[in-house]
């Protein structure tokens, strides 16, 4: 069974534009107006829950009343290339005449016919690009389970996440300085090294044959003696 036609008046209707450089957290406002003269309950869904924060998520919009919902891109390395499949849905229904305590088991025992969804496509654009980067077209026969509740940060916590990010940037940034040191280091001690092996090397000149001196035994001279003292007294006698 088809669900019932919207009473939520969108602003934009069809898509979500966010418009880069995305290295910073990019702000997408949803503006929901209830035309009725009922109370209406709504609930943002999206296909990326962990990419996005919203706030608020889900509440109950009073009759000829408009909330403003920020949906909040998270940082992210962009890539033109990339397809983009992230959507978003927004759910609602009459709220009951009673008071409701609990939306979570309100959502939970409503019956389908009752439920209205609109759905958002996403469209990442830079600045001065020829085309926006837009998500596929979406389908009416697409389950909703697909999509889920982002989670609601607070403005503090946004800026504490750009905090986080900037310090593992930064970080990173020491690290590969302290790389690019040892590699010099390393160079360098290499070099210092090679040097030392050289200078500490023993250079011996080969023995020249003209500055050799040929050393005789000492029978030779013993020998040589007798010879000459038999000679001496031969000459005597």
């Amino acid at each position: 069974m088809a669900n019932r036609e919207q009473a939520l008046i969108l602003e934009p209707a069809g898509e979500l534009r966010f418009r880069g450089p995305f290295t910073d957290v990019v702000t997408a406002d949803l503006n929901l107006t209830n035309p009725t003269d009922k109370r209406i309950c709504f609930k943002v869904k999206t296909t990326a829950p962990k990419r996005y924060c919203v706030r608020p998520n889900s509440g109950i919009l009073e009759p000829k009343k408009s909330i403003v919902v920020a949906v909040m891109l998270q940082p992210f390395e962009y890539d033109p290339t990339e397809k983009n499949k992230h959507k978003f849905m927004v759910q609602s229904m009459f709220a009951p005449d009673h008071v409701v305590d609990n939306q979570e088991v309100l959502w939970r025992d409503a019956p389908p016919e009752s439920l209205m969804d609109t759905k958002l496509k996403c469209v990442f654009e830079m600045p001065d690009a020829p085309q926006p980067f837009v998500a596929e077209t979406v389908k009416h026969s697409e389950a909703s389970a697909h999509y889920k509740m982002p989670s609601v940060n607070s403005g503090d916590e946004v800026k504490k996440l750009q905090l986080e990010l900037k310090k593992v940037q930064q970080e990173l940034q020491m690290v590969r300085s302290e790389n690019n040191q040892l590699k010099e280091d390393g160079a360098r001690l290499r070099k210092v090294a090679m040097a030392d092996t050289v200078s500490a090397t023993p250079s011996h000149p080969p023995p020249s044959s003209t500055n050799t001196v040929q050393a005789f035994p000492p029978v030779v001279y013993i020998v040589v003696a007798i010879l000459l003292g038999l000679l001496i007294g031969k000459f005597v006698l």
